[in-house]
């Protein structure tokens, strides 16, 4: 997310879309990555022989420090040990002992065959084009019940458009896991792009390459391998010197045919204390990853840094390869050198820490997240945060490099010209872009309603200008893909809301305005629960200091008012993710059929008014999202929606830790409660995992943050043992969660357990042994967590759990 300018990453990391049904707990915490390492990425060699027993464990916590206070369940740290494992396990049994087994309800089965179902959409990603017909060549990624660990598949553009789309299995993941005696989950690949590929056939050939990832039952840490698409199989690391890499939160990206640019996990001191790269290496084929020279390198205290290169050369722009060394999650230092330069150095960009920029042809695109004032070149106007601006790249480079040199005489002859494509105001803000041959299209919210924007680049490669675009927001999820962003203007365009199915279409972005926009329509899902009493509207809530908290609420109509009505209400509220309308399968299967209210908070901390909407809830004024939560919770008892014994809270990582603070801050407002793949104990956080890079977002508990602010909202420090009851809770992790460690939830349910003997203190807890952060790895696996948090909020909001003891 180093980048975070390209619109479908960020989806793809926060808010899935229907291609998968969505889980529900849908935006977990980031994981850090950039605009040219979307998919982290790592491999083992085709010929190794695999065993479960040779693979590395997951990393363990580490010790407490000095003058740390004692942790008596720091014991649970320890991931795969096995008193950790045993008290999974036993609490796993005992769950499935007080509230049934998921795999034996209605739900499970109804919500199964909605994620395992023919009639879904196969999303693509066109990699090239067949030599005899011309015909595009599609890839997707496909899991069901005869798969469902998932195949790679091909299709033509051709038959991709027809109703009974022929495909070409390319990779078999069920195979590979059998063969290979290892549970693979697909995480995505890396393609050799066709401009740096002798053997593609130029802008009309084909992609060749890519860089596999796979992971170890759903971690974020993957295994890397070479894979050849003209021959289906993977590159063989000894005959054929195939790049491949061992089990890391890797980083990797072609500079060549024959060169990666790599941070890997080489051993001491490659990593950052965030478990991320520390180090790039120009690696090349035939050669000892450890022997690749280090071509850019940050501290260890970083987060991370990568390199990578950008290709605008086929719209009158350069080649651009970019360094990035992350000091936080939201702060980093830019270099960019074009390789048409002269002297081969590379530039640091004269822009602000936590500025977001990329290249689109000769412009370069710039995110402000502050406002800010670039007076000293050429610019006597203030841009807003939030402002998407572009530059002459050129131009802003020579200026850079002329203010690092310090050269007072070159700074002045930079006549630098800033264009602003989009400015917020107080209802608006940016949410990304795409790109296609000619077009950049900008995805605006207006009180977190959607639109879309088309900016058509001006003759030459020239300054853009708007060509069309919506008038207006919609509660409803857009996104406008680029087929080929290199040689065509074609675009996948999917559309969906809380309760209308997604469809996909394919569209002219030069035919924008006009009937002729839309070429056909692709795919559509059918529908896959019974909406048609529902209705959706959008509410506004009053937060402790007056700010305006909007929700979406989705409902029977003609519902009600006398606050019978179970009611579930859902945020996140962390690392500027925004919450908005996308087809949910899974909680209309799970909730709306049963006459439930489905409600998402919009709350501080995310990104649906802009980065100053994030920001306000930084730190020390986290309070201000649980605030927001409660404000919007209280909002629904006071319309009498529901009252709190008919409201339900439910959040996943980040928005594990918001419903983890319900529990010990507005206990009884809810009635029940699920936390999942939380973060919750805020003391040692930063020492678990991928911790140490959200310090910009929390604090750091090793210093007064923590007694400023951070332990207000720890929940593991702020159990209040003087109560005799708090609301059914139901804590869910992950054993593979390589992001968020699952001693959060393992220490917090058994301190729970302990301290709340002889009270009324329901808590349940159940950890996927598979599944990473997304809590499940698999069709199965997904129906089985879904049944088992719906069922028991729902049982929980109308009194038909059993009576715990």
């Amino acid at each position: 997310m180093m980048m975070m300018m390209i619109s479908s990453g960020r989806r793809a990391l926060f808010l899935l879309h229907s291609s998968r049904l969505i889980l529900s707990a849908r935006a977990f915490t980031p994981s850090l990555t950039s605009q040219a390492f979307q998919t982290g990425k790592l491999f083992l060699p085709s010929s190794y022989t695999f065993s479960s027993t040779k693979l590395s464990p997951l990393p363990m916590a580490n010790t407490i420090m000095d003058g740390e206070e004692e942790d008596p369940y720091i014991w649970l740290e320890e991931v795969e040990s096995p008193e950790s494992i045993a008290f999974a396990e036993s609490a796993n049994a005992k769950c499935l002992a007080e509230l049934g087994d998921p795999s034996e309800t209605d739900t499970y089965k109804r919500v199964l065959t909605a994620l395992q179902s023919d009639e879904r959409i196969p999303h693509v990603r066109m990699l090239g084009y067949e030599k005899d017909t011309g015909d595009m060549l599609l890839y997707n990624f496909w899991r069901d019940a005869n798969s469902p660990k998932g195949i790679w598949r091909e299709t033509t553009m051709q038959q991709y458009q027809s109703a009974d789309t022929e495909w070409t299995t390319v990779l078999d993941l069920d195979k590979l896991a059998k063969e290979e005696d290892i549970s693979w989950v697909w995480k995505g690949y890396t393609a050799l792009p066709r401009s740096l590929d002798s053997q593609s056939g130029g802008p009309m050939g084909r992609v060749t390459r890519v860089l596999l990832n796979l992971s170890r039952g759903g971690a974020d840490a993957t295994y890397l391998r070479e894979f050849d698409l003209l021959t289906e199989s993977f590159v063989d690391v000894e005959n054929d010197d195939g790049f491949s890499l061992p089990e890391a939160k890797t980083r990797a990206s072609y500079k060549s045919r024959d060169v990666l640019l790599v941070g890997a996990d080489t051993g001491e001191d490659s990593m950052t204390s965030s478990g991320y790269p520390r180090t790039v290496r120009e690696w090349k084929r035939g050669t000892k990853i450890e022997d690749a020279p280090i071509v850019f390198e940050g501290e260890k205290t970083d987060v991370s840094c990568g390199q990578y290169l950008l290709d605008e050369s086929d719209r009158g722009g350069d080649v651009y390869e970019v360094q990035s060394r992350s000091i936080s999650f939201y702060d980093r230092y830019t270099y960019v050198k074009k390789q048409s330069s002269s002297d081969g150095s590379f530039t640091k960009l004269a822009i602000a820490l936590n500025t977001g920029v990329s290249f689109y042809g000769r412009w370069m695109m710039i995110r402000v997240k502050a406002d800010w004032e670039p007076e000293d070149n050429g610019s006597d106007k203030t841009f807003k945060s939030g402002s998407f601006l572009y530059v002459d790249a050129e131009s802003f480079i020579e200026f850079s490099k002329a203010k690092a040199d310090g050269d007072e005489d070159a700074i002045k002859n930079c006549k630098l010209e800033y264009r602003v494509l989009f400015e917020p105001t107080a209802t608006t803000s940016y949410s990304g872009y795409s790109t296609t041959k000619s077009y950049l299209i900008v995805y605006i919210l207006d009180d977190v309603k959607e639109q879309l924007k088309f900016y058509k680049l001006g003759e030459g490669g020239g300054p853009f200008v708007q060509v069309g675009g919506d008038e207006q927001g919609q509660i409803r999820s857009v996104s406008a893909s680029p087929v080929d962003s290199k040689t065509s203007d074609l675009i996948f365009q999917t559309t969906s809301s809380y309760i209308s199915p997604s469809k996909l279409v394919l569209a002219d972005a030069n035919k924008i305005g006009t009937d002729d926009y839309m070429i056909s329509e692709l795919k559509s899902l059918p529908e896959m629960f019974d909406s048609s009493d529902l209705e959706v509207s959008q509410q506004f809530a009053t937060s402790k200091d007056g700010t305006r908290i909007p929700y979406f609420m989705i409902h029977k109509k003609g519902m009600k008012l006398d606050g019978s009505t179970p009611t579930l209400l859902y945020g996140y509220g962390g690392f500027e993710v925004s919450l908005g309308p996308r087809y949910v399968t899974s909680v209309g299967i799970s909730w709306l059929e049963r006459g439930g209210v489905y409600v998402e908070a919009n709350i501080r901390g995310g990104g649906e008014y802009g980065p100053q909407w994030h920001q306000q809830a930084l730190r020390e004024n986290r309070n201000l999202c649980y605030e927001d939560f409660i404000a919007v919770g209280e909002h629904l008892v006071e319309s009498k929606v529901c009252t709190p014994q008919t409201l339900a809270c439910r959040g996943g990582s980040n928005g594990g830790l918001l419903t983890g603070n319900m529990l010990v801050q507005a206990p009884d407002l809810f009635q029940a409660i699920h936390i999942a793949v939380p973060l919750l104990d805020m003391k040692r956080y930063s020492k678990l995992l991928a911790g140490a890079s959200w310090m910009a977002e929390y604090g750091d508990p090793d210093t007064d943050d923590w007694e400023n602010f951070l332990h207000k909202y720890s929940p593991y420090h702020n159990i209040d043992v003087s109560r005799d009851k708090y609301p059914n809770v139901l804590v869910t992790t992950s054993t593979r969660d390589d992001r968020v460690h699952p001693a959060h939830a393992r220490k917090m349910v058994k301190k729970l357990w302990d301290e709340g003997q002889g009270k009324e203190w329901p808590v349940y807890y159940y950890e996927n042994i598979e599944g990473g952060h997304g809590g499940a790895s698999d069709s199965r696996q997904e129906a089985f967590m879904t049944s088992l948090s719906y069922d028991f909020m729902w049982r929980a909001l109308t009194n038909a759990l059993p009576r715990k003891e």
